[in-house]
Formats: C-alpha cells, sequence, structure tokens
C-alpha cells in the first residue's frame, strides 16, 4: 500500500507538470509588445526608465509648475514625440489604443491608470489618429 501511494503521488506530479508545461511556453505571448521609439538613444537606459519614468516625470512636472523650470530631458511632450512617432502617414495611435500606444501597452499590461493624458496630448503636434484608433482630443 506505501508503495503504491508513492507511486500515485509521482504520477499525479508528473501529470500535473506535464499539464501546465505547454503553458509555460506560452507565457511570452502574454507579455505586452512595446511599440519601437523613433529615436536613437532614450534619455536614460531602458532599464532606469521602466523602473522610474513616473519619478522622472513626477519631478519634471513639479519644476515646471511650481518652480517655473522648463527642461527639454524628461519633457513629457518629447517622450511623446519619440513613443507616439507618426507612420508613413502621419498617423499615430491614440491612447485608447492598449497595444499600439507606447504607454498604454505597459499601463494596461500591469493594470495602472494613466492620468498624464487627462491633460496633455498623447500625441505629437500636426499629427492624426489611426483610423482604428478613437477619435478625439
Amino acid at each position: 500500500m506505501v508503495f503504491f501511494c508513492k507511486y500515485m503521488h509521482k504520477l499525479v506530479t508528473l501529470a500535473g507538470v506535464s499539464l501546465l508545461l505547454p503553458l509555460t511556453s506560452q507565457a511570452v505571448d502574454l507579455m505586452p509588445v512595446i511599440p519601437k521609439a523613433k529615436g536613437q538613444q532614450c534619455v536614460e537606459s531602458t532599464d532606469k526608465m521602466r523602473r522610474n519614468h513616473m519619478e522622472y516625470i513626477l519631478h519634471q512636472r513639479n519644476d515646471t509648475l511650481r518652480k517655473g523650470i522648463r527642461t527639454p530631458k524628461y519633457s513629457l511632450k518629447k517622450c511623446i514625440e519619440c513613443h507616439n512617432a507618426p507612420d508613413k502617414d502621419n498617423r499615430v495611435a491614440h491612447i485608447s489604443s492598449k497595444q499600439d500606444h507606447f504607454c498604454s501597452s505597459c499601463h494596461t499590461y500591469v493594470a495602472v491608470k494613466i492620468d498624464c493624458f487627462e491633460c496633455h496630448a498623447d500625441k505629437p503636434k500636426k499629427t492624426q489618429y489611426h483610423p482604428t484608433s478613437r477619435e478625439g482630443h
């Protein structure tokens, strides 16, 4: 009986692993697809920006609004000009486009609300939204 229990335990474990193994290969497909930026080099490394971009934007906002200091390094406008760059038809993704807009692609994945674009433009000036994106702003 003890032998049977040990054998069944191993069999159940093996069956569980064999059922879950195919899911791990699909996990890569669950990661967000981040649209490529237009520029050659960001103001910080990719790793730093992923971890700290919200701090950079927050400090830029505070310096601009409270102190009147305007610097382009962490400017949201500059981020958008590069990261929501127009295609060959001069069209860009709207913030509501969960996959095509640079910011939305990650923020949707991690379930973090983006409130920047309640006041700020989510596209560079003189561009139009993709036909599939929501018109507006």
